[in-house]
């Protein structure tokens, strides 16, 4: 059973410039929520039991956000606002379940899973990434129900268009499963249009292995000077370790750009 969750949160948020220069992107509103909000509820809809957040220094207002209960108290003790005590009550739930953890420097995605080796207790955990809003289905959810299945590990995939490959980590096939899964051959990160395997991109949901904290260890920094996690993985399917890639079924928002910030508000006000 996947009882533990990772986000990662201390990236800079450079193409939300200029709100993300003043408010963590994680907390800009979506629809009267906080982005985070979303993410946590998936966990939670998922019986994930414990989430851990990757934050920076710089981002400690995310830490603040789930620990300003002195503010909450004098509020509702002076207003007896409903809407604010329920907010609060939330908030409270929330932070049962919440540990942090700090990457300060931006050394990549693999680097932020490798901060919670210490952590992380079973076998296989679920990572989110904060900018990948999948709505009107769980993915986590059914990602879970896959994994129960094969017991292994499990990633979200999406086809996209060929001209947009190099965005993405692009997933290479090795064999078609029922459900619109597959095994996964390979995964190839922000590969140039003629070199992609495929027009399957991975998704910000992974279900991985406790034993990646192995690989990420002796990890050297790939493109951009970054470690990034999908090294990692081709480093266990390249040790027989199974993968496999989910279409997962509901829609989804990219709201790590200031155009799919706008489109993600949009599209979750009509739900």
């Amino acid at each position: 059973m996947i009882k533990q969750a990772i986000i990662p949160l201390a990236g800079i948020g450079s193409r939300l410039l200029p709100l993300s220069s003043v408010i963590p992107k994680e907390l800009l509103p979506i629809n009267g929520r906080i982005g985070l909000e979303y993410i946590i509820d998936e966990c939670i809809e998922s019986g994930i039991k414990e989430i851990i957040f990757i934050i920076s220094n710089k981002k400690e207002m995310i830490k603040k956000y789930f620990y300003s209960d002195a503010l909450f108290k004098k509020i509702i003790k002076n207003k007896k606002d409903k809407r604010i005590i329920n907010e609060y009550k939330k908030i409270k739930k929330y932070k049962k379940m919440i540990k942090f953890v700090y990457q300060n420097k931006p050394l990549g995605t693999g680097d932020a899973v490798l901060k919670t080796r210490k952590i992380i207790k079973d076998k296989y955990f679920l990572m989110l990434l904060p900018d990948d809003l999948i709505i009107n289905k769980n993915c986590s959810k059914s990602m879970i129900s896959v994994h129960n299945k094969y017991k292994s590990s499990v990633m979200a995939s999406m086809n996209v268009s060929k001209k947009n490959v190099s965005r993405w980590g692009i997933y290479s096939l090795k064999k078609k499963l029922p459900n619109n899964n597959f095994i996964i051959k390979g995964v190839v990160e922000k590969p140039k249009m003629n070199n992609a395997p495929s027009t399957k991109a991975v998704i910000g949901r992974y279900i991985l292995p406790k034993s990646i904290f192995k690989k990420l260890l002796k990890q050297k920094k790939g493109k951009g000077g970054e470690i990034h996690i999908t090294d990692a993985i081709q480093a266990l399917i390249n040790e027989n370790y199974k993968f496999i890639g989910h279409n997962f079924a509901g829609k989804y928002l990219d709201c790590g750009t200031m155009n799919g910030y706008i489109k993600s508000t949009i599209n979750i006000s009509k739900i």
